[in-house]
């Protein structure tokens, strides 16, 4: 027997002589009285190691001898009917050795050699954990180095038996133990101590011995399984180890053959379905694996279902608002739309890949066709809470020239923003003017000019235009650069020309308690803290 460490080995060959004792009083016939045990270890003396071998060669009746790290190769050992890897942690070489000192005959001898190889399976563990077992991963182990002896046996394994051949028989190479000693035993390469499926030892060969590859794969779909099964969705975080797979060495050496970090606490299946993705991108992966994840609802490019999620996000926030003119603040269904759409806005926002930016952009036009205005954001969402203060009869052959100013609409004062539109229509754009249109408002009268603007004097108009007009820049700012903090120094050009945005903001900052409750709440919901 073998051993990995030398307590083990003394441990087996003390407590056999127990155990035999025990068995021949249960049932004297079948189990022999005595049973010779013996253990050697590296660390023993040559004298020694020599006189327990020729012990051990000399006996008649059944004998064990145990060691751990004794029988290598060079060692004159005598003939041996069977070897029992009790621990087969060991190298491929010694596993290789091992498996010699059991197969070794001389010629003429035609002996039945056995290898005896225990596997203790996990709690709750099924037959069909089989090929995904790390319980077998002993097995595995021997027969990887069965197969430097025997290449076609071990291959022949992963050949399973033919569909006409019922289920409840074994193949000509598998089989399980017989009766008794006096039955005659079959010439069988694999038996097990009760009946397994050869169709689930053909995938156990296949997988972890002719195909390592396949059971690197294999345990990361396994774990991949577990995670849909438990979270209800395969939206896995890169840098998760899932765990409670059955067998934790089979995952860390599936992790390792995939390039991973495993250990036999779980499997990195973040890392690995990052390795699936990026795979599929390639055009590397195998059909079936790819129908495999599919079943799961592998999301194949997580940057584009985050897209879709906002997408859906941006939808409500219309239907709210009528508008995408969101503040860069603006959340709605627990997502910042408001700097999304903002980021969506700036250039390659939508993507590098000019079709993917060009059937995303028809996707948010479709919403609202003034999505990406080309001109201010603020603008825009004032006339969008103009459009929803005028309602559906605004446009329809009438003229809109006044709204009472103090009408509040999503925080928008409209009556006293139109006023400004109508007193400032030469300043605004083409696509202003025509948005204005189809509400019915007109520009100001050319001879009502001097008296609103008188009025606007004696109502401080001058200055609500002033802070108009900063606001519009502030916006405009926070739209492009994406934060509030702006330099003193800085000037924002604007359709109508230049703003010293910098100095405005200073001086607002520092006028701030003769602001209105409305200005206050406009410069709050731009993200300018102090407000």
């Amino acid at each position: 027997t073998f051993h990995h460490r030398t307590m083990e080995a003394r441990a087996f060959a003390e407590g056999l002589e127990r155990v035999a004792r025990r068995l021949h009083a249960a049932d004297p016939e079948r189990h022999p009285a005595r049973v010779w045990s013996g253990w050697l270890s590296g660390e023993s003396p040559t004298e020694m190691r020599e006189d327990k071998l020729r012990e051990f060669g000399d006996r008649a009746g059944r004998a064990v001898m145990s060691n751990c790290r004794v029988l290598s190769e060079g060692v004159d050992v005598p003939s041996v009917d069977c070897v029992a890897l009790i621990d087969p942690k060991g190298s491929a070489v010694d596993i290789v050795q091992a498996i010699g000192r059991a197969l070794r005959q001389k010629p003429g001898d035609d002996k039945l050699a056995t290898l005896i190889v225990p596997v203790f399976l996990g709690d709750n563990e099924t037959p069909e954990d089989m090929p995904y077992s790390g319980s077998y991963r002993p097995l595995i182990r021997v027969l990887a180095g069965l197969r430097a002896h025997d290449e076609r046996a071990v291959e022949m394994l992963a050949i399973p038996q033919e569909t006409s051949v019922p289920r409840s028989q074994t193949s000509s190479w598998l089989g399980k133990a017989p009766e008794s000693d006096g039955e005659e035993e079959q010439r069988l390469l694999l038996r097990f101590g009760t009946h397994r499926d050869p169709l689930l030892v053909a995938r156990l060969v296949q997988y972890n011995v002719l195909e390592p590859e396949t059971a690197a794969w294999n345990a990361g779909h396994r774990a991949a399984v577990a995670y849909r099964r438990r979270e209800g969705h395969l939206a896995v975080p890169y840098n998760h180890v899932e765990g409670g797979i059955p067998g934790g060495d089979d995952a860390a050496a599936a992790a390792s053959a995939a390039g991973g970090v495993g250990s036999g606490a779980g499997f990195p299946l973040g890392r690995w379905l990052s390795d699936q993705r990026q795979a599929m991108r390639a055009g590397g992966i195998l059909t079936p694996r790819a129908e495999k994840l599919d079943e799961l609802g592998i999301v194949w490019d997580p940057a584009d279902a985050a897209w879709e999620e906002n997408l859906g996000a941006a939808r409500a926030y219309y239907e709210a608002y009528a508008t995408l003119a969101a503040p860069v603040t603006a959340s709605i269904m627990d997502k910042p739309i408001g700097q999304w759409l903002a980021n969506a806005r700036k250039k390659h926002g939508l993507g590098k890949n000019p079709a993917k930016a060009a059937h995303r952009a028809a996707l948010l036009a479709a919403i609202d066709a003034d999505w990406r205005p080309d001109w201010p954001i603020d603008w825009q969402r004032s006339y969008a809470a103009l459009k929803t203060a005028v309602g559906p009869a605004a446009g329809e052959g009438g003229v809109l020239a006044f709204v009472e100013p103090g009408t509040m609409v999503h925080g928008v004062d409209v009556g006293r923003w139109l006023a400004v539109q109508r007193q400032d229509w030469d300043r605004l754009a083409p696509g202003q003017r025509e948005r204005l249109e189809q509400l019915g408002v007109r520009p100001l009268p050319a001879a009502e000019k001097p008296a609103a603007a008188a009025r606007g004097k004696r109502a401080g108009a001058g200055a609500s235009a002033a802070f108009e007009r900063g606001v519009v820049a502030l916006a405009q700012y926070i739209e492009r650069e994406g934060r509030t903090v702006v330099p003193r120094s800085w000037v924002e050009q604007l359709p109508d020309g230049p703003q010293r945005l910098g100095v405005w903001l200073s001086n607002t900052r520092s006028r701030r308690a003769g602001l209105s409750e409305e200005q206050r709440g406009r410069l709050a919901a731009l993200g300018v803290d102090w407000a």
